[in-house]
């Protein structure tokens, strides 16, 4: 491919469901979340933010997408990347909107390779990015990765593929998180999960933008204001606003070993066990009598557990939390609640 390619990793969100290791001053992809536990660690390991930025490094450029309260910290962390700080956090599609025009503008006819800044990947990640961002450049579709199911997830979106054309195949379809059996189903039929890892050119995000939600952010970026454009839209995700609109998204797999760690209980698939199947992480220690099968983590934290399993117990500063490992996903409404008390 002769275009440049420029990546863009999100950094904006939160991570409300790894809550308390990430809150409203300390969002998830600070965090290293390593798994490795405080008597054993010797240095500090990279943060997610570090590892996504390093993992995009055979780009031609990385930017770094993010809203004004991290902007100083993504500048310290990842310093020989770009910066672009959108005026207010909306979610995912005006913030990959706001860096898409800004890239046409810095690079001439570039190819855009997307990702969050907060997952775990292993593997080789640049084959399948590179090729993503390719049939991106030679079709003009719009491109998502799909990851191989390893097990109905109930956590992730799924991608149903239509007519296959090699390297990608069409988007059938795009699915919601689905309850368990539907999950099932999802697996034994073919289905992708959507890792939230996109490719586009400019061209063919921007004219997908301008008839979508983003309509009003597009023109005001044409006019210099990012500003007005912002205010003009509700915060919406890119699958909403764009790709589920579009009549030309295509998926190419991703196969790597993925996850987005996006609850406390997807530490175990991260991190091995000790002998009673506990998952110790980051800077915790564990004591443990007759406990067994439960995930803790926490900065600087010795934790005893006594009788218990199938747990949740994360400690950080002054905040604890203790959950079942199939409740996990709850935390987002715990974290509404604290949102609306002012305690995140």
């Amino acid at each position: 491919m002769d275009r440049p390619l420029v990546a863009v990793v999100l950094a904006g969100g939160v991570g409300s469901r790894l809550y308390p290791a990430s809150r409203s001053h300390r969002p998830k992809q600070f965090l290293s979340l390593d798994g490795v536990g405080r008597r054993q660690r010797d240095t500090q390991a990279d943060s997610l933010l570090e590892r996504t930025v390093a993992r995009a490094g055979f780009a031609d450029d990385v930017v770094v997408s993010t809203r004004p309260a991290f902007a100083d910290a993504v500048r310290e962390a990842v310093p020989a990347a770009s910066v672009v700080v959108d005026p207010v956090g909306k979610d995912t599609g005006p913030a990959l909107t706001y860096a898409t025009h800004h890239i046409a503008e810095r690079f001439e006819d570039p190819a855009v390779l997307a990702l969050p800044s907060d997952h775990t990947v292993a593997g080789d990640f640049e084959t399948p990015a590179r090729r993503g961002a390719r049939v991106a450049a030679e079709t003009d579709s719009l491109v998502t990765f799909g990851v191989e199911p390893t097990r109905p997830e109930t956590g992730y979106g799924y991608i149903e593929p239509g007519t296959d054309h090699g390297d990608y195949a069409n988007v059938a379809t795009f699915h919601e998180k689905p309850d368990a059996e539907t999950a099932a189903q999802y697996v034994d039929r073919g289905y992708y999960w959507n890792a939230g890892i996109f490719a586009w050119t400019p061209d063919a995000f921007l004219s997908a933008a301008r008839a979508s939600p983003l309509a009003a952010l597009v023109d005001a970026l044409d006019d210099g204001d990012p500003e007005a454009g912002f205010r003009a839209i509700d915060p919406v995700s890119v699958d909403h606003a764009v790709f589920e609109r579009a009549r030309d998204a295509v998926v190419v797999p991703l196969d790597v070993a993925w996850d987005d760690l996006g609850a406390w209980d997807a530490l175990e698939r991260v991190v091995s066990p000790d002998g009673d199947g506990n998952v110790v992480a980051d800077g915790a220690d564990l004591t443990a009598l007759d406990a067994t099968d439960n995930v803790v983590a926490g900065d600087d934290v010795h934790v005893s557990l006594i009788g218990v399993e199938g747990l949740a117990v994360v400690a950080y500063d002054d905040r604890m939390l203790v959950v079942p490992k199939t409740e996990t996903q709850r935390v987002r409404e715990l974290v509404a609640k604290l949102r609306e008390d002012e305690l995140f």
